[in-house]
């Protein structure tokens, strides 16, 4: 058995489809990795890889937006194919196992929300708690029981 680890971003909104009375999830995710080449200058080189989850579980398809990023598990499968002009070329698909969101990409006014499907905690987030009821009282913080 293969399996594939892939972190990366949704290059569009994952769409859910009916196929033979099973449902899937189809998206795409963009691996990008930054590398110098001979001559030491700095590049970057980005994959993409064909999403297919076949799950019962279609809650997630709302939060897999373009670009979020998310960590994806699978089968990875190649496939090659003839392009209109004639040339070769070959696609990377990956048969989803598990898939994590991680992320989500900073919106325009909702504060950089973000996202995490199955209580995994994230963190990029920020706690603040609540303030102490000794913090709120007039004792001097000086204090210290130790």
């Amino acid at each position: 058995m293969i399996k594939l680890q892939v972190i990366g971003n949704l290059g569009k909104d994952a769409v859910v489809n009916n196929v033979n009375g099973k449902s899937v999830i189809n998206f795409n995710v963009a691996h990008t990795e930054k590398y110098k080449d001979a001559q030491g200058v700095q590049k970057d080189r980005t994959t993409w890889v064909d999403c297919s989850y076949w799950t019962d579980r279609t809650a997630v398809a709302p939060y897999l937006k373009k670009g979020t990023q998310v960590y994806v598990e699978g089968t990875p499968d190649v496939r090659s194919y003839t392009t209109t002009d004639g040339r070769q070329g070959a696609s990377l698909t990956l048969r989803i196992v598990s898939v994590q969101l991680l992320g989500a990409k900073p919106s325009g006014g909702s504060g950089g929300e973000q996202s995490n499907y199955g209580g995994e905690s994230n963190p990029t987030q920020s706690y603040n708690p609540a303030p102490t009821a000794a913090a709120d009282s007039n004792e001097a913080m000086d204090d210290l029981p130790f």
